[in-house]
C-alpha cells in the first residue's frame, strides 16, 4: 500500500489545480494624487492655552466634520405647562410673584393710627377732685393731637405735684399720671426722704426729664409708641431736698450711701402707683432717670424693672 502513496497523492494535487486560474490578479495601480482631493496628513493639534481649556470644558463644539457634538438646548419657559387653551395661554402667577405682590400691596397701604382716646366723663372729675385735694397746682390745656396716634385729650399742665413740691420744670400730661405721681410722692418718697436723711428733710422738686412727647418708644426710629405720646409717662431724673442736696437717678445697686438706700426704696415703691418702673438697672436708655407710667395692662399686671 505504502507505494501506491506517492500516485495518490499527485492525483490529489493535479485535480485540485484544475480549477484554478492560470494566472492571479493583478493588483491596480495607485491613481495619481488629485491635490483638490487629497486631505492633508493629519498633524497633531498645538495644546490649547488654559483660557482654551476652560472654554471647551464649558461647553465649546469641536467643529471637525464628521464630529459634531449637537449643543444642548435651553428648555422652553413653559415646558411642563399645559398647551394653550382657546388661544391663551394659561398662565399663573409664581407662589414668589404672589408673596412680592402682597407685600408690595401691604407696604403700599397708608398706616392707620389710633385716635386720641376720650377720656371718661366721671372718672376724669373724680382725678381732678383727688389731685386738687393733695395740693397739686395745675392748669386744664387745650385738647392736643398731634396725629400718628400722639395726643391727650384733656390734658392737664402741673406745676406743683403737692402744695410745697414742685415739678421742675412743669409738665403737661394726663390726670391718672398727675394723680399717680402725686400720691407716690406724698405716701411713699417723702417718708424715705425723712428716714434716709432727716424728719426734717423734705423734698421740694421733682426734676422730670420728660412727660408728653409724641415719639416712638426710648426715640427709636421704628417700633411702637411710646407712652409718653399719650400723656401716661413722667421721667424724673432727680430729686431735690431742702437742705440744698439733690439726689441724682444713676446706677446704684452697689452703692451703700443713704442716697443710695433711698433711689431704691423710692423705685421700688413706685410699682405700687405706676404700672410700668424702668431704672438705671433696666437697660441703657434709662441709667439716668426713672421711667413712670400708667399704661393699662391685662388683669392690673405690673412691669418693674
Amino acid at each position: 500500500m505504502q507505494r501506491y502513496l506517492p500516485l495518490i497523492f499527485l492525483s490529489v494535487v493535479i485535480l485540485a489545480g484544475a480549477g484554478l486560474p492560470k494566472s492571479g490578479p493583478v493588483p491596480l495601480k495607485k491613481p495619481p494624487a488629485d491635490p483638490q482631493l487629497e486631505e492633508a496628513v493629519p498633524t497633531p493639534d498645538e495644546k490649547p492655552a488654559e483660557g482654551d481649556q476652560k472654554n471647551n470644558q464649558e461647553g465649546s463644539v469641536d467643529t471637525k466634520q464628521g464630529d459634531e457634538k449637537p449643543v444642548p438646548q435651553p428648555k422652553p419657559d413653559n415646558a411642563g405647562e399645559p398647551a394653550e387653551k382657546d388661544g391663551k395661554a394659561q398662565d399663573k402667577p409664581a407662589e414668589t410673584d404672589k408673596k412680592a405682590d402682597e407685600k408690595a400691596g401691604e407696604e403700599s397701604k397708608p398706616v392707620v393710627y389710633p385716635p386720641v382716646e376720650n377720656e371718661k366723663p366721671a372718672e376724669y372729675a373724680k382725678c381732678l377732685s383727688d389731685l386738687r385735694t393733695l395740693g397739686a397746682t395745675f392748669s386744664e390745656a387745650k385738647r392736643v393731637d398731634d396725629g400718628k396716634g400722639c395726643g391727650i385729650d384733656r390734658p392737664l399742665e402741673v406745676t406743683n405735684i403737692l402744695t410745697d413740691v414742685a415739678l421742675a420744670p412743669k409738665g403737661l400730661m394726663r390726670c391718672e399720671t398727675a394723680l399717680a405721681l402725686a400720691r407716690w410722692t406724698k405716701e411713699t418718697a417723702q417718708p424715705a426722704a425723712e428716714v434716709a436723711f432727716d424728719k426734717t428733710v423734705k423734698i421740694k422738686a421733682l426734676n422730670q426729664a420728660s412727660t408728653y412727647v409724641c415719639r416712638l418708644r426710648n426715640n427709636a426710629s421704628t417700633g411702637k409708641i411710646s407712652e409718653h405720646a399719650h400723656g401716661n409717662a413722667v421721667d424724673i431724673a432727680s430729686f431735690t431736698l431742702s437742705n440744698g442736696t439733690t439726689i441724682t437717678i444713676q446706677p446704684r445697686d452697689e452703692d451703700g450711701t443713704m442716697g443710695g438706700a433711698f433711689q431704691r426704696a423710692v423705685t421700688a415703691s413706685a410699682c405700687l402707683y405706676f404700672k410700668t418702673v424702668l431704672d438705671p438697672g433696666s437697660d441703657a436708655a434709662h441709667e439716668n432717670h426713672l421711667h413712670l407710667d400708667v399704661i393699662e395692662r391685662r388683669n392690673d399686671y405690673r412691669y418693674c424693672r
